[in-house]
């Protein structure tokens, strides 16, 4: 079944962030107050409410690397992916945790991912296939 999710989580700067999800990352913005902005990313819907960001530790073991725990993420078809990469990357104003890649390679699950922070210290991962229907493949 088709669905939309929900996620909110603290940013420190609702301007920084309005720059960095919309600018850089090209999501669009929905509505806002004083206090919080929704975001379109990539079609859900993230909610970034001013406040002090979670925890992160790079705990979370995949393939030969740490990543950070916990982590928002979004799968895109590999071109897109690649678009995406290669935008962030030409900014310059993106520090990639783990850089554009790609995991698993020849494997069932062969993906290009990328993870990085947002300007409050929330970690995303942006993953790429080629086929969406290998995303659960074993």
């Amino acid at each position: 079944m088709p669905s939309i999710f929900h996620l909110a989580y603290h940013v420190r700067d609702l301007d920084q962030s309005r720059h960095f999800y919309c600018d850089l990352l090209g999501c669009a913005e929905g509505r806002s107050t004083e206090t919080w902005v929704d975001i379109d990313f990539f079609g859900h819907q993230l909610s970034l409410h001013l406040g002090e960001p979670f925890a992160v530790s790079n705990t979370g073991h995949v393939g030969h690397h740490l990543v950070p725990m916990p982590h928002l993420g979004v799968i895109l078809q590999l071109d897109q992916w690649q678009q995406l990469a290669d935008r962030l990357s030409a900014s310059g104003e993106v520090q990639f945790v783990l850089a554009p890649q790609i995991r698993f390679a020849g494997e069932p699950g062969e993906q290009a991912t990328m993870f990085f922070l947002d300007p409050s210290g929330n970690p995303i991962e942006v993953k790429g296939f080629r086929d969406l229907a290998a995303v659960y493949a074993k």
